[in-house]
């Protein structure tokens, strides 16, 4: 590896850690509500996002093949700052709601130009005859500085969020001083990440020539797409592995997308939020390990029946919400998240053709967000169908509906990989 393409490696994980770990994360559900939207409204500006993503992610993925992956991690890195200042400085009233729908837009392009572009380019910069066992370490690397960041990040947002923790750390301190309205402090505290995000994309390196006009890159890109969907449907393995993956990862998304409401609705004061967001990134110490164990000692197969169960209990003891002992489902939750991260990353890198790789991660984001997108859409449905006035009442009986429809989404799986086979 050549010493410039050797600080992409660092570099691939600073932009990571500060791309993701978002100090509004912990309050993220009550967040939105705070400022005066409807669970309906906020699941909505899920799908928005979603639905951004699913539109660009498999030509981004293509772009960043040909025309240069570190063009597209910086193109993300700028527009995280733009989303960030827009979510941050957006007046209440009636141009909230229109100006958070272009705030999750313009997060969706930065999640699609950096989706496939950023590990591609990382994985590229090892030697290619190491990168077998190489990346496992770097995934495990990742795995350990995002957990740390997060665990920082739950803690410090949530704090920035309640005023009267805050108001009470002043008093301790023997300051006069009471803070009136904190609720956007954490999204401050974001867009102040968002700037160095953006100088440590600016320092990466490109490991090959990309391509020059951009007629020949459009063009380039869309023969990229048809050769990378091709690949993925004829190769079954890889269909089955991104199948799996969408099923886990969009109910555990799902679940963490309103993890602040299901804290409220377990009668958990504001400020443990931070708390269990921090204990929540500190299993990924735990399963960076153990996910890197997993693919050396038992196949994909196994490995996704893991995290099928995992899903399954947690989101059963979440549909009980049991107050205060229902924090238990964090543990097989955030187990089952941080090991499907890995588990993709890990095979579909190590099986993706090198001129393709950006382009059939792109697919795994495409896939991803389709379902989580999808599953919204369901959710969003049945909270206003569901509606009583109370939306504390609405999201618990909505709630009980997740683990029955992973249930039936994870035996149509099955049913599709055994029809796959059958066929072969």
């Amino acid at each position: 590896m050549s010493p410039s393409l050797a600080g992409n490696i660092p570099r691939f994980i600073a932009f990571r850690v500060l791309f993701n770990a978002r100090f509004y994360y912990p309050v993220l559900g009550v967040l939105f509500l705070d400022l005066g939207l409807t669970v309906a409204e906020y699941a909505l500006l899920n799908v928005v996002w979603a639905v951004t993503i699913v539109a660009l992610e498999v030509p981004s993925g293509a772009l960043a093949d040909l025309i240069g992956r570190r063009r597209m991690v910086v193109l993300a890195a700028a527009l995280m700052v733009v989303e960030m200042a827009i979510f941050a400085f957006t007046p209440p009233g009636p141009w909230l709601f229109p100006l958070l729908v272009l705030n999750r837009i313009l997060s969706g392009m930065a999640e699609a130009s950096a989706s496939g572009a950023d590990e591609a380019l990382a994985y590229d910069s090892l030697p290619e005859a190491d990168r077998a066992t190489a990346w496992p370490r770097v995934l495990a690397r990742l795995m350990r500085w995002q957990s740390g960041a997060f665990f920082v990040a739950m803690l410090v947002g949530a704090a920035a969020y309640d005023a009267a923790f805050l108001g009470s750390i002043a008093h301790f301190l023997g300051l006069a001083w009471t803070p009136v309205s904190t609720t956007r402090w954490p999204i401050y505290l974001t867009l102040a990440t968002a700037i160095p995000c953006l100088f440590v994309a600016l320092g990466l390196r490109e490991c090959r020539p990309p391509l020059g006009e951009f007629s020949a890159a459009l063009h380039g890109a869309t023969r990229n797409i048809l050769a990378a969907a091709g690949w993925i449907l004829r190769d079954r393995r890889t269909l089955l592995l991104l199948v799996a993956g969408l099923v886990a990862d969009s109910f555990i998304r799902l679940f963490l997308t309103f993890a602040s409401n299901y804290y409220r609705l377990i009668e958990l004061p504001a400020y443990v939020n931070g708390l269990l967001g921090s204990a929540m990134a500190l299993l990924g110490f735990a399963a960076a390990p153990l996910a890197r164990r997993l693919v050396g000692s038992r196949g994909p197969v196994a490995n996704f029946l893991f995290v099928g169960a995992a899903v399954l209990v947690g989101l059963t003891g979440a549909a009980l919400a049991t107050p205060v002992f229902g924090v238990w489902v964090l543990v097989p939750l955030g187990l089952a998240m941080s090991t499907t991260s890995f588990f993709l990353s890990h095979y579909l890198n190590a099986w993706a053709p090198s001129a393709l790789r950006a382009t059939v991660l792109s697919f795994r984001g495409l896939a991803f967000n389709l379902g989580y997108g999808a599953l919204g859409l369901a959710f969003a449905a049945l909270s206003a169908r569901l509606a009583t006035g109370d939306p504390d009442a609405t999201f618990r009986a909505t709630l009980v509906w997740l683990p029955a429809g992973f249930a039936v989404a994870a035996a149509l799986s099955a049913v599709f990989a055994g029809a796959l086979r059958a066929r072969r």
